[in-house]
Formats: C-alpha cells, structure tokens, sequence
C-alpha cells in the first residue's frame, strides 16, 4: 500500500507539472545511423574552471547530431580525442582519460602532477573542434600537491559551487548548539580513550596537529589525507573534533544528556555522532586515478550491458558480516532464479562455514553490473558500497537500516532505490515487482544513477567536509 500511495503521489506531481507547465521537456533522440556534429556537441563542467582544484579533475561531454538530438547510446568510445596543453611549456604533465558512459555522454578527467599558468583544453571530433573548443584555463592553474590555499572560504566554496546547506549535517548539529573545545579535551579521551580508538585534530593557522586515542589508529591514515588535501586548497577555519576511527557510532547519550561531538563514518538511529563521508569514499576520491581502481568516475564507464541484456536476477557479493546476510546466502539456494548471492569470505560466523559455503571467488565491482537488480544489505554497519552501486546501471535494492551514511536523508525510496525491509521477508516480492513492471525499475535505477552523479562526486564531497567544519568552528565561536 506505501508503494501505491507513493506512486500515485508521483503520478499526481508530473500531472500537475505537466498542467502548469513546469515540466522540463525532455530532449530529442538522436536516430539510429545518426553522425555526431561537432559544432552541436555540448561540453560543460568543473574541469573546464581553473579555481576548481581535484585531485583528479573532470567535465562531460553530450554527443549530439546535426539536428540538435542528443545520442543516448555510445558513438563509440574512441569519438572524441582530449589534449590538454600549455601554450607556454613544452610538455604537460597531465593524464586524461576519456570515459565512455555508454548513453550518448562522455566523462572526461584528468590529474595534473605539475601547475601551469594556463592551460588549453582541446576536444576534437575527426580534427574539428567541439563546441567552444579550444577552452582555455587562466591560470595559475594549481595541481592538487600544490600547497596554494585560497584565503577565503567564501571565494572557494563560490567557486566550487557547493550547496548552501547538507541536511546531515544541520540535523547533526542541531544537537550540539554550543561547542566547547576545551570540555571535549578533557571528557572525551576519558569516557571512549580506553576501549575505543579516535584521533584528537586540531587545524591551527591551516596547519593540521594530531593526538591519537587507543591501540588501533590504522585508519587515521583516511583522515590525515583528506585534511592534508583540503588545506592545501582552502583555509580552513581553526577548531578542533575528534574522530572515531572504528566501525561502529559511539555516542549513545540521549539529547538532554551531556553530549559529545564525536565525528564517524557512519551515523545510526540510537547514536548522535556527526556523520562524515566513509573513509572508503574519502580515500577513492584522494586516489582517483591513483592507487584505486573503484571511485565514483571509473563506475560510471563500467556499467555493464544495456538495462535489457542486463541478467533479470538480483546479485550479492560480501562477507558474512550480519546475520540477515546469511539469510540471503540461504534464500539464494532455495531460489536461484531469482538470487544469485554467495559468500567471499567467511569471519564473524566461521562455524558456520559448512552451512553457507562454499566459498566463491572474488567478482569484479563491475561485472557487479551484468544483473539488474543490486542487493544492498548492512554489514558491520552501512554497506560502504552503495554509492558505487547507485552510480552504475541497475536498479538498488536496499536493506531498510539503522543505520546511514551522510548522503542518505536526501534519498527517497521508490525513487532512487527499491527499499525492502530488514529482515529481507519482502525480497522475493519486490524482485518480483521489479521483473513484472520493468520500466518502473529502469527509471528507478536511473534516478539512483543521476543521484549519485550530482551528489557523491567529489567535488560534492570537498564541499561536504568543508561545510562541516566552517559550521562547527562557527558553533564553537558561540563561547568566545
């Protein structure tokens, strides 16, 4: 019934945007035979503004034909040529890659390992340019090892065009109206410094200090980086927070008690931590193009086949991190047709091996791709892996949970995934569902698709930790 009502719901608001004519008209399809133009071909993003500085940098391409249709299916992944040049060196030292999205568009990025006082951006259709190609960078144009941050904050965010606001983190901070640095210096290593493992920042003058808690530190290293990043690109205000560098959320106060701003990967319903980006997607952004082969961009050319020749089964891959996750292991023997899910490793319930064994080798994220339907479940806590899934080509199935990473208020379920309940009794049916009203699917899965394009790219995710901090320096200032 839930599903009905939000259905009908929808149906309501496109009829009543279609009334008042608020409807954003959809643009014309390029033919079958149809010959990409490059003088209609569009071009646009941040890679093509010097003040936006990535670690890798990258703009779109929309191939478009003669009449001004939009292609919505790959003219070939080697159509357009990229070079990017200084007009005053004689060798650049950037690497471009040309990423083939496979529904007519293409995403272009490039790292840069040296700065530049200009550069050129050459798109190239048969040696014509592209649109307003050549584009040109005014320099300096920093790499992101450059220690050259922008003074002030306001300039950079305007330049990064990051949002007004994050839910997450208004709704986190709320609890906390006022933040005293020097309380939380002194409660905070007392109430979680024996069991737990956090890391005690301080950002003075842009300059970052670190205090570790606890035996496990390991994952400080996701953090470091990402401060380490920031602050050569923006001046960050001065505060001080600590991180929870384990799984699990650790403030577990009601509201009226004495809270602690305790920042974590991960937020859940009965906990009060302010919730961060993972360290998972932190880290593939910093090494996009680095020493990670899965980030939010090399997805997005790895989608698998066409939705139609996409496997009509929902697919799961992981360890046996919770138990709900052994009950998908088990329905996947008694269905098959419907349930392709197997273990790749055994740990938290190693007994139980003989029982949901054997083990399966390791599949490609991408090839994750060939089925249509992707089972998101918990582990730990979050399965860290959702934003990767939304980003591809098939349609989300996700477990309803407790727990939630920073980008999941803004998700809508009907919307941007299929949501099925926690104990998986309604997964059969909305596979299903799925299978029965397949165009339903398809435009849920390419509302999760264009959802993670516009929010979880990294350029989203600087603004993100940025926000965060100015918002928290700026509660912290309340006691002065």
């Amino acid at each position: 019934q839930t599903r009905h009502r939000n259905m009908l719901r929808k149906l309501l608001s496109l009829f009543v945007l279609c009334c008042l004519g608020l409807l954003e008209q959809t643009p014309p399809v390029a033919s079958t035979g149809a010959v990409p133009s490059a003088t209609r071909t569009l071009v646009w993003g941040s890679g093509l503004e010097a003040n936006i500085v990535l670690p890798a940098r990258f703009f779109y391409i929309q191939t478009v034909d003669s009449s001004g249709r939009n292609f919505t299916s790959s003219p070939g992944e080697n159509t357009f040529e990229v070079k990017i040049v200084s007009p005053v060196e004689q060798f650049t030292r950037i690497w471009v890659q040309v990423l083939d999205r496979r529904d007519g568009s293409f995403l272009v990025r490039y790292r840069m390992y040296a700065s530049y006082t200009d550069l050129h951006v050459h798109i190239l259709l048969n040696d014509k340019h592209v649109a307003k190609s050549p584009f040109i960078l005014k320099g300096p144009v920093y790499h992101d090892g450059c220690d050259c941050p922008q003074p002030s904050g306001s300039v950079w965010k305007k330049d990064m065009q990051c949002p007004v606001s994050f839910p997450q983190i208004e709704q986190d901070l709320a609890l906390f109206p006022r933040v005293d640095p020097d309380r939380n210096a002194l409660e905070v290593p007392q109430r979680f410094g024996q069991r737990q493992s956090l890391c005690h920042y301080t950002i003075k003058d842009n300059k970052v200090y670190i205090k570790t808690l606890g035996e496990h530190v390991g994952f400080r290293i996701f953090m470091d980086a990402f401060l380490l990043s920031l602050t050569r690109k923006v001046r960050v205000p001065d505060l001080e927070f600590f991180v929870n560098l384990g799984d699990w959320p650790l403030e577990k106060r009601r509201p009226s008690e004495r809270l602690h701003p305790i920042f974590s990967w991960c937020g859940s319903n009965d906990t009060r931590d302010v919730v961060m980006p993972t360290y998972d997607l932190t880290e593939s952004v910093l090494e996009t193009m680095g020493r990670v082969s899965l980030d939010m961009m090399s997805v997005q050319a790895n989608t698998g086949p066409p939705w139609r020749e996409k496997n009509a089964t929902a697919f799961w891959r992981g360890r046996d991190s919770r138990k709900e996750r052994l009950e998908l292991v088990k329905l996947a023997r008694a269905h098959p047709d419907m349930v392709d899910a197997a273990f790749t490793n055994f740990f938290f319930f190693k007994h139980d091996e003989s029982l949901y064994g054997p083990l399966v080798k390791h599949v490609s994220f991408f090839d994750f791709f060939k089925y249509k339907y992707q089972i998101n479940i918990d582990g730990t806590v979050a399965a860290y892996r959702l934003p990767y899934l939304l980003a591809g080509d098939s349609v989300v199935l996700k477990q309803d949970s407790g727990y939630y990473e920073h980008f999941y208020s803004q998700l809508r379920p009907w919307e941007h995934y299929i949501p099925i309940r926690a104990d998986l009794a309604d997964l059969q049916e909305k596979i299903h569902w799925a299978r029965e009203q397949d165009e339903e699917a398809r435009k849920i899965a390419v509302a999760g698709q264009q959802f993670a394009r516009n929010h979880l790219m990294g350029d989203s995710i600087f603004c993100y930790y940025y926000k965060l901090f100015q918002v928290t320096f700026h509660f912290t200032l309340r006691l002065h």
